[in-house]
């Protein structure tokens, strides 16, 4: 049984696996469920250090390699041979390398504006130890002071940074500290996307002017990729959800109508 928290929601059709992004938690996606529920059977994860997963104190737990592993073992006690994956910003880097990488697992998959995906592998000016004994010791004051904590997350509506905000209570900062050295500088894809041979979704917000480059490096690089554009910012899901819905139940029902539960 796999480490991660996991949760399987209420639905139809295939499995979806749901990774939230950085500092987030499986709430990033409550405005959805019910509409993805009407096409496929939601599973939302958390990653290490964030909701209710653990925080391991091992190096190799937060590599993409593992987080690969965990995946495959919550799809092997779920008992689906194939399904569906769909990624929110750091989880993006995580669900492509796992389609990448299982191809013969994954029916489709679906992501969101992701800098850490898509961009060239960097490294932190910091070393490893002195960043995790930074938010060790500065605790949750030095997660908050994160740009992408959900505190900042101003154009959320209220429901979803509500709770957001609540599970942001539960961050270990230990668990936060390995994910920015061991996690982040890891999940990019940018130059495996040929090797895509499986359906994919890029649902973009093009309110994210930052992230427009890399979209249009996704465009051009990336076999088998639909992109739809929605007049949203980084957290596509929530800020325009409705849009977001409408796009991946069209995607799943095009490329999933074959599969069941």
């Amino acid at each position: 049984m796999t480490n991660l928290n996991y949760k399987i929601h209420p639905g139809s059709g295939p499995v979806m696996l749901l990774v939230h992004g950085f500092l987030s938690s499986s709430s990033q996606w409550s405005l959805n469920l019910s509409a993805l529920g009407q096409v496929c059977t939601p599973v939302t994860v958390e990653l290490y250090g964030h909701g209710h997963s653990p925080s391991p104190l091992q190096a190799g737990a937060y590599s993409p390699e593992n987080y690969l592993a965990e995946f495959e073992a919550i799809r092997q006690a779920i008992g689906v041979e194939q399904w569906l994956l769909c990624g929110y910003s750091l989880g993006a880097g995580l669900t492509i390398r796992y389609a990448l990488q299982y191809p013969h697992r994954t029916i489709a998959h679906i992501f969101t504006n992701s800098t850490s995906a898509f961009s060239l592998p960097r490294e932190e000016s910091e070393l490893p130890q002195q960043i995790i004994t930074r938010f060790e010791q500065g605790g949750i004051k030095e997660i908050e002071a994160i740009p992408v904590h959900p505190k900042h997350a101003h154009k959320l509506s209220g429901e979803v940074r509500s709770a957001l905000l609540r599970d942001a209570r539960l961050l270990n900062p230990a668990g936060i500290g390995r994910t920015i050295v061991y996690t982040n500088p890891c999940v990019s894809v940018r130059n495996d996307l040929q090797q895509n041979i499986r359906p994919a979704l890029l649902v973009c917000g093009t309110e994210e002017n930052r992230f427009l480059p890399l979209r249009e490096f996704v465009e051009v690089n990336m076999p088998m990729i639909k992109i739809v554009d929605l007049p949203a910012g980084h957290a596509v899901n929530a800020e325009c959800s409705e849009g977001f819905d409408q796009a991946v139940v069209a995607f799943i029902q095009e490329n999933a109508g074959s599969h069941s539960s």
